[in-house]
């Protein structure tokens, strides 16, 4: 049985995919472009790819050079997320996802982030602000 929960909408979009989960804010220019995966030591994502998945994290992290950079090489690869759930959103962020035509959603009904699991399937519909674990 699915459940539903409200967000906020950031950048416009609908998409389902399996979910991945970093605890850690991300630097996107810190993932391999040609794969998707985090290469950054002591990083609770290190070696996992988030290409074609939704990405729970807490927040961004980095100049905007290369937060806006890192997401750009990983679309030239077609590697980047996508869609995103973030906790805190900061400017970068924000004006990629947009620019980038990334779902992007914030303020999400805390009872999401003890239910949602790594590999879960959901669908982020950020037009009609809403997460559907199915």
């Amino acid at each position: 049985m699915s459940k539903v929960f409200k967000c906020h909408k950031i950048s416009d979009g609908k998409v389902e995919a399996e979910v991945t989960i970093s605890k850690d804010p991300i630097m996107f220019y810190l993932l391999e472009p040609e794969t998707g995966k985090m290469i950054e030591p002591n990083h609770d994502f290190t070696g996992r790819s988030m290409s074609g998945k939704i990405l729970v994290f807490p927040s961004g992290k980095g100049s905007s050079v290369v937060q806006a950079d890192g997401l750009f090489q990983l679309m030239k690869y077609k590697n980047q997320p996508a869609g995103m759930i973030v906790e805190y959103p900061e400017t970068v962020l924000v004006t990629s996802a947009i620019v980038f035509e990334i779902p992007l959603v914030d303020k999400v009904d805390p009872q999401f982030y003890k239910d949602i699991k790594e590999g879960d399937r959901i669908i982020v519909d950020a037009t009609n602000e809403e997460i559907t674990i199915l």
